[in-house]
C-alpha cells in the first residue's frame, strides 16, 4: 500500500504549509493592528500641533484640504497655491481637487472673481488679484 503512506506524507506536508501560513497571517495581522495604532497616534499628534499652529488649512503653506479625505475646501488657499495667471486646469492641479466637478471649479472661478480676487484674462485665463 505504498499510494496510501505518500497520500498521508503529501497530506501532512499540506497541513504544515497551512500551519505555517496561518501562523503568518496571525503574526501580520498584529503587526498590522500595531502599525495602525502608531499611525492613529502620530495623527493625533499631528492635529494638536496643527491646532497648535493655528488650525488646518489656516495659512498660505497649509493644504487646500483639510485632514480628512472628503474636508472642505478652503478656497483661499486653492486660490493662493495657484499661479500669478492660471486656467481652470491649473486648479484641479491643486492637491485635493482632482475629483472635484468642472461645475464647482468654474463655481470657486466666479466667487473669486466677484470678491475680486481674481479677474478675467482672456477665454479661459484668470489672473490672481
Amino acid at each position: 500500500m505504498p499510494g496510501k503512506k505518500a497520500s498521508r506524507a503529501s497530506t501532512s506536508a499540506f497541513q504544515q504549509v497551512q500551519r505555517q501560513a496561518r501562523t503568518l497571517l496571525i503574526n501580520l495581522r498584529k503587526e498590522i493592528r500595531v502599525k495602525e495604532s502608531i499611525l492613529s497616534k502620530l495623527r493625533e499628534e499631528e492635529e494638536r500641533l496643527g491646532s497648535l499652529i493655528g488650525g488646518a488649512g489656516s495659512g498660505a503653506g497649509s493644504k487646500a484640504v483639510s485632514s480628512g479625505p472628503r474636508g472642505r475646501v478652503n478656497w483661499r488657499n486653492v486660490l493662493i497655491a495657484l499661479p500669478k495667471q492660471f486656467k481652470a486646469a491649473d486648479v484641479r492641479n491643486v492637491r485635493g481637487l482632482k475629483g472635484k466637478r468642472p461645475s464647482e471649479i468654474f463655481a470657486a472661478i466666479t466667487r473669486w472673481i466677484d470678491a475680486g480676487a481674481a479677474k478675467r484674462k482672456a477665454r479661459g485665463v484668470y489672473e490672481r488679484v
